[in-house]
């Protein structure tokens, strides 16, 4: 039941208009009078852009707050986080769900809550986990982008497989989170199953895998390298790519674009999360606000070409019609990478 604070207002209301709407002109003097108005934040570096030209002019104008950003792997913020974890000096991280798990467990997370952060309570029922430990703010989706000078398009998952792409094809590391979806498509492809039942056939996938060798350029773990070659028409695929990277660089004129395989595509899980003891815990929660809330998730969604995880919001990317869109059992994912990790490197002598 919602309780009236006058003129109408209900108490959710007040919070999200009162308590940090106007957090930059009313609560942050007294935050910074106590503490620096910094804040580090770890992200993924394929994020940088949105980052430093949305989020970061923004949350200065409305929580006053300087942001240092730190663009990365969600892997290697896992690791900050846990060699500083006496000494934390990360307030906020944005990182994958699988990794997100790991850091739960490893007891590096503190709750998000609604008192808190009120914007939470607007999420899809989806987009919040393990009891607010992170939630989902923006969900872009990813299939295979391809050189539009050196293809008309990528139908199936099967084009990565093709001899005639020999030496054209770039696919991730495991380390990386969307190498998780070439390794989804060698399951489905080597098994004969759908995504939902083929993502438990490891030892299929890895098979397929190695057929897939004759066809590889390279494999990459740092994605913007990997992507320069694809502009560069040094490639005509790289494979798990996302729409928050390669459909901005189109809307640039850059010869990229995204295809979705008819088999299907994949929801990238992009969340956020409070640091345990992390510097300026207030600020923080502002700053995750304000990432949830109703201005940054329409930006950041349009810029990205991602799906907004607040309800109240209509703006973002258009999925593609009519492909299925899966999501794995991350917490399989959890429990298996390390070892999926050195099986691959091994069998790409990476």
């Amino acid at each position: 039941m919602k309780h009236s604070l006058g003129r109408g207002l209900t108490r959710r209301e007040m919070l999200k208009t009162s308590a940090f709407a106007t957090l930059g002109t009313l609560a942050a003097p007294s935050i910074l009078r106590a503490q620096t108005s910094e804040l580090v934040i770890g992200c993924a570096g394929s994020h940088t852009a949105w980052m430093e030209s949305i989020v970061t002019p923004h949350m200065k104008d409305t929580i006053g707050a300087d942001i240092i950003f730190e663009g990365t792997k969600s892997s290697v913020n896992l690791e900050k986080m846990s060699s500083n974890k006496d000494a934390p000096y990360l307030s906020v991280v944005q990182m994958d769900d699988p990794v997100m798990i790991q850091a739960v467990e490893a007891g590096l997370l503190t709750p998000i809550t609604p008192d808190a952060v009120p914007n939470m309570t607007d999420l899809r029922p989806d987009a919040t986990h393990m009891d607010g430990m992170w939630c989902n703010y923006v969900q872009p989706w990813a299939g295979v982008a391809y050189n539009t000078d050196k293809t008309d398009g990528v139908p199936s998952w099967t084009a990565l497989w093709d001899p005639a792409n020999a030496g054209q094809v770039v696919i991730p590391s495991l380390q990386n989170t969307e190498g998780m979806w070439t390794l989804l498509s060698a399951a489905m492809l080597g098994s004969g199953l759908h995504f939902a039942q083929a993502q438990y056939e490891i030892d299929a996938a890895f098979a397929k895998l190695e057929e897939l060798k004759p066809n590889l350029l390279t494999v990459y773990s740092t994605m913007s390298q990997a992507f320069n070659l694809l502009e560069q028409g040094e490639i005509s695929m790289l494979s798990g790519n996302f729409s928050s990277y390669t459909l901005p660089r189109k809307a640039q004129g850059v010869p990229v674009d995204l295809a979705a395989p008819s088999e299907g595509i994949f929801a990238m899980p992009s969340g956020i999360c409070l640091v345990k003891g992390g510097p300026n815990p207030e600020l923080a929660q502002a700053y995750v606000n304000e990432m949830l809330g109703p201005v940054m998730q329409a930006a950041v969604a349009d810029f990205a070409s991602s799906v907004p995880a607040n309800t109240t919001v209509t703006a973002g990317a258009i999925v593609p019609e009519g492909v299925p869109i899966y999501s794995p059992d991350w917490s399989f994912v959890a429990s298996n990478r390390a070892a999926w990790i050195d099986r691959f490197d091994k069998l790409m002598a990476i």
